[in-house]
């Protein structure tokens, strides 16, 4: 089967598997296993603690330093109350265009890969490929620390990361940082009619958006042209939910924040800056009303921001097999600042529109599928030449 047949074919049975981040990507990943060891290709498992989500790594060549990795995500955003006109666990193909949940982000990537696993054991490579493929990126990254740590202590020093997520197969060297933190408001409960005998939890959470909407505004107006979009780091408050009753003054509140940082910022300044209204100011207001009052914030994850060399190691490398003329910054996280953080040379190029992700209706073009088995057969070639 040649590469423009095969990636399809095995995005169709990539998107097939129901990887929402809610849910086990076992089914996926111990298919992966048996496919690359169908191919003599032995991979290595990266449970989570429970042992319901996993983590694969695999290399095909030598085992010597200088290769390349290619890491990419299993899992997918969920389809709830989206309306789509197809089935997302069924790819689609219509006028050139792949349609299914994760299509996009990122199992295109992850099955061209695939894909190339028989190209890849009949050349004759001088430096290895190695396969990096995580759990709960969408959740804030979580498996790709341990991923990273494993995968880097266990093989030679490689060349460079190539992080898949959908570019255009354009190249990205720069993008936020994400860190979510979670805030549990307790208050005391009390009836409607009487607010002078207890203290509302979502009152005070209405404060704590409200300085965070200030937040946000002191780092709007520090904008610079850093070629990022928006130029300045970002919060929002994503979800908030607290309360029983319409007549009751509700008792807790939980509400949860992200920052998303321009590189070079300090990645603590609004965690920090929330901790101390939430010490000076909040809690104290909540306290003078009843002394069972209490704020809790704790961190959920911290996605690093990613900033690569302009025209580093991997940035090259990406730009000749893409066909690539240029590179740009991001606003989206994705694993690239974690595995940068192990000291090796990384760079963000996948097929697909990044506006697609999360999208009902998501789709990869076919095009985009042979765009990036024309980079791996590059890749490929520059590996047979060591």
């Amino acid at each position: 089967m040649t590469s423009a047949a095969a990636s399809p074919d095995m995005l169709r049975r990539l998107v097939g598997f129901d990887t929402t981040s809610a849910k086990s990507n076992r089914a996926l990943i111990d298919w992966v296993r048996d496919y690359l060891a169908g191919h003599g290709v032995a991979a290595t498992l990266v449970p989570n603690e429970a042992g319901t989500k996993a983590n694969l790594y695999a290399s095909i060549g030598p085992a010597v330093a200088g290769g390349i990795v290619l890491s990419g995500h299993t899992d997918v955003v969920p389809v709830d109350g989206q309306p789509w006109n197809t089935d997302p666990w069924t790819l689609t193909e219509k006028d050139g265009r792949l349609y299914g949940r994760g299509s996009c982000d990122m199992k295109g990537f992850v099955a061209c890969v695939l894909a190339a696993v028989p190209r890849l054991r009949a050349a004759r490579l001088k430096v290895p490929v190695h396969f990096a493929f995580s759990y709960d990126e969408e959740v804030g990254c979580l498996g790709a620390h341990s991923l990273a740590e494993r995968l880097m202590g266990s093989v030679p020093r490689p060349r460079a990361v190539i992080i898949g997520e959908p570019t255009m197969m354009g190249t990205v060297r720069g993008h936020k940082g994400q860190n979510s933190y979670q805030v549990v408001l307790t208050g005391f409960e009390a009836h409607s009619s009487m607010t002078h005998l207890g203290v509302s939890a979502v009152h005070f959470a209405g404060e704590l958006i409200h300085f965070i909407n200030g937040l946000q505004d002191e780092l709007a107006a520090r904008a610079t042209d850093n070629g990022y979009m928006p130029p300045f780091g970002t919060m929002n408050v994503g979800t908030l939910s607290g309360g029983t009753a319409g007549n009751i003054l509700a008792r807790e509140c939980t509400l949860i924040w992200e920052y998303r940082q321009v590189p070079g910022d300090d990645a603590d300044e609004a965690r920090r800056r929330v901790q101390a209204h939430i010490d000076d100011a909040l809690l104290p207001a909540m306290l003078r009303r009843h002394a069972a009052a209490r704020i809790e914030m704790t961190p959920r994850f911290v996605v690093p921001a990613f900033r690569g060399e302009e025209r580093g190691e991997a940035e090259q490398l990406a730009r000749a097999w893409s066909g690539s003329n240029d590179s740009t910054m991001v606003a989206y996280a994705t694993e690239a600042g974690i595995f940068q953080q192990t000291g090796i040379s990384t760079v963000v190029c996948g097929p697909g529109d990044i506006a697609q992700a999360h999208q009902p209706n998501e789709f990869v073009l076919t095009s985009q599928l042979a765009a990036c088995d024309a980079f791996l057969d590059r890749m490929i070639e520059w590996a047979e030449r060591g």
